[in-house]
């Protein structure tokens, strides 16, 4: 299991996170992305209106490790926050099924390899981090 009942549920709940992508030349780009969560794969997809002419998309095809965050202020008084950080690589995907009518064919898969979520389960405050297995370690690329 990729994720728990306590981070598949968060994750259901928020809308927006932040991809980290590396360029061909070695620079980081992070941007704002919409994404599901994709019960069948245990991953990560991310779509877009024009996901294929994108600087992340081309990043992911170049280079596959991501980083990528959910996170929310719960509250400034006292200061509580939640969030999950996915570390892991990621496919470039053409000719998908769109999550909605007016996105692009393309999308970003991520698979996690390293998950870290912080105040997501009320059970257990505080910050937990674990490696995941990888479904298909020789897909990736160097």
């Amino acid at each position: 299991m990729t994720f728990t009942e306590s981070e598949r549920s968060y994750l259901g709940t928020q809308q927006l996170g932040r991809l980290a992508t590396v360029a061909p030349d070695g620079a980081p780009q992070n941007n704002p992305v919409g994404y599901r969560y994709n019960a069948e794969l245990e991953t990560l997809d991310i779509s877009g209106y024009s996901m294929g002419e994108t600087r992340k998309f081309r990043n992911v095809q170049a280079n596959p490790l991501v980083a990528f965050v959910v996170d929310r202020i719960v509250s400034t008084e006292p200061w509580e926050v939640q969030g999950i950080e996915v570390r892991g690589w990621a496919e470039a995907l053409d000719d998908q099924d769109p999550a909605m009518a007016h996105m692009s064919r393309q999308i970003i898969r991520i698979h996690p390899r390293r998950v870290i979520s912080w105040n997501v389960d009320v059970r257990q405050p505080g910050m937990y981090a674990r490696n995941v297995e990888d479904p298909d370690p020789g897909a990736r690329v160097a």
